[in-house]
């Protein structure tokens, strides 16, 4: 019995994907106050649910800014460790199995990655990400859980805070859609409710996050764009992308169990 973890130590969660003999046979993902507890509840967690023992686990690959606090082998097993960038790359190419991408990692903060079989390029990142939701949320609206956030984003309205193209033109161009964002919280209003600026807020990030894929991808052929990390699996991330599609011609693609990406990509990296 061949059994491998693959571990992302995310700086909020830790997602781990369990395989035997090579195929998947478990995926979860934890939260706790700090990385190193929510790395070994993970752990913990799998192996309780697939009744095994650390004996049983051959070696783990370990990936995501948290690898950086562990310095030696987990519960005595082989323990390796993986660039968070090409275990990004990599997990991303083998869920959609496309040979080639940019890959935008929407976590905390948001990655760039340019993928393809032979060579990963992590092109920078952003400090807009889960992070920006979680801060501006909490200061404007009072909220600091991302569920409630999200719930409460699905009734909000952008027209209430967001300047559009039409606002400033008073009409619609050729070139341009009416409803098109020319100001985020441009004309937030005073009767916006938490809603809208929940709403507000989660457009911002994914906005910026298309645009500066538009950016990576100007000079270049490629128009797929896969989406992953934690933000990818919110309601709103594929409708608020496909503008992007519609405008600039890219392909949006958002892979099943796509949070577990770079937890996949450590893996394959290490043991397939």
């Amino acid at each position: 019995m061949d059994i491998t973890l693959g571990i992302d130590v995310g700086g909020s969660t830790t997602k781990i994907v369990c395989f035997k003999d090579k195929k998947c046979i478990d995926m979860l993902q934890v939260r706790a106050g700090d990385q190193i507890t929510s790395m070994y509840g993970a752990i913990g967690n799998i192996l309780s649910k697939n009744d095994l023992l650390p004996a049983d686990v051959n070696a783990v690959a370990l990936t995501g800014v948290g690898a950086s606090f562990v310095e030696k082998d987990i519960y005595g097993i082989k323990t390796l460790k993986v660039s968070e960038f090409h275990a990004i790359g990599h997990g991303a190419l083998l869920l959609t199995g496309l040979s080639d991408a940019l890959i935008v990692s929407m976590g905390t903060g948001t990655a760039f990655v340019r993928a393809s079989k032979d060579k990963v390029t992590h092109l920078g990142g952003s400090g807009v990400g889960g992070g920006t939701i979680l801060g501006l949320a909490s200061q404007m609206i009072g909220k600091n859980d991302i569920d409630a956030i999200i719930s409460l984003a699905e009734q909000g309205s952008l027209r209430n805070v967001d300047l559009s193209v039409k606002d400033i033109l008073g009409k619609e161009i050729d070139t341009l859609p009416a409803d098109l964002t020319a100001a985020n919280f441009g004309k937030i209003k005073s009767t916006a409710s938490e809603s809208d600026i929940a709403l507000g807020i989660i457009n911002m990030v994914f906005e910026t996050a298309g645009m500066m894929a538009v950016f990576a991808l100007k000079d270049e052929d490629v128009r797929d764009v896969v989406i992953t990390g934690t933000l990818a699996t919110f309601p709103q991330a594929k409708p608020l992308l496909s503008q992007f599609e519609e405008l600039m011609g890219l392909n949006i693609i958002i892979p099943p169990n796509t949070v577990f990406a770079t937890a996949f990509g450590a893996n394959a990296l290490c043991f397939q």
